[in-house]
């Protein structure tokens, strides 16, 4: 018996990156998963690629009603929501003298906005069973993990909408740790470093996303990325099949008393890339 057996969980932003990564492990070890891209052929390549039962959803998660769509269709298709993964997300960088008003917003819309109305969907689905258990006197661990960065953490020169995005995460995690403790649903959140993912890939011209119609700039100058390695201990950067392991980690009965905190997946950085 795998150790996520008849779990049912949903990863946001999963046919890429770290969200594939973690869509790929919470699935070898058992867990039914629901893969989320804003592409819906690449979210269905992905969701036939992963061995296990999962199932596709595609949309843009900053558009209303989507996030509700998604959560619901998991539920659906399986009965159940036992893990939430959010994920989803992006990066628009640039100094804040130069940082436009839509620049700024949208990164709040994804990485703060979003978080909250999936999680806000998904409360009945994660409350409710949890209330029957506690009448029953049963304890029932259900996970949810939210994705910060160092950058939300320390800030990062570059990054003023980002970082603010990701800081709001981490209050939307702690808060929502003394909201539903009481469910015994174990609200986290990974913090990553440097992790090698198209968001930290050398900034090129094919390294883009579209994204209502308008191409984003992704990726970091190729001088910032040799100062990232340098400033971190192991002397690298992370795998996104290495960052999944921390998510992994929450997302599993050895974090049944991991309650409310920000684990670090760094290799030891702890501090911002700075310019």
């Amino acid at each position: 018996m795998a150790v996520l057996d008849e779990k049912v969980a949903i990863v946001t932003g999963s046919a890429r990156g770290i969200g594939r990564a973690t869509a790929e492990l919470l699935a070898e070890h058992g867990a039914k998963v629901l893969v989320n891209d804003l592409d819906g052929d690449v979210a269905e390549e992905a969701s036939n690629e992963i061995p296990g039962e999962t199932v596709a959803f595609a949309g843009d998660l900053t558009q209303d009603g989507v996030p509700d769509r998604m959560v619901q269709r998991a539920v659906d298709e399986w009965g159940r929501l036992d893990i939430v993964v959010n994920n989803a997300g992006y990066t628009r960088d640039a100094p804040i003298h130069k940082m436009s008003d839509e620049a700024f917003q949208a990164m709040l819309d994804i990485h703060n906005v979003v978080p909250f109305r999936v999680l806000r969907a998904a409360a009945p689905h994660l409350r409710e069973p949890a209330k029957q258990e506690r009448e029953e006197g049963r304890e029932v661990f259900r996970k949810v993990v939210n994705v910060s960065s160092i950058s939300g953490t320390m800030g990062n020169a570059g990054q003023a909408n980002y970082s603010s995005g990701k800081a709001g995460v981490v209050g939307l995690t702690k808060t929502l740790a003394k909201e539903w403790g009481q469910f015994k649903i174990n609200v986290n959140a990974v913090a990553f470093g440097f992790i090698e993912t198209r968001l930290t890939a050398p900034k090129e011209d094919s390294n883009v996303m579209e994204i209502g119609g308008e191409k984003v700039q992704l990726g970091i100058p190729e001088q910032l990325r040799g100062m990232g390695a340098m400033l971190i201990p192991l002397g690298r950067p992370g795998t996104p099949e290495e960052a999944a392991g921390g998510v992994f980690f929450l997302c599993s009965p050895w974090s049944n008393f991991v309650h409310g905190q920000v684990l670090n997946v760094t290799g030891g950085q702890f501090s911002g890339m700075t310019t």
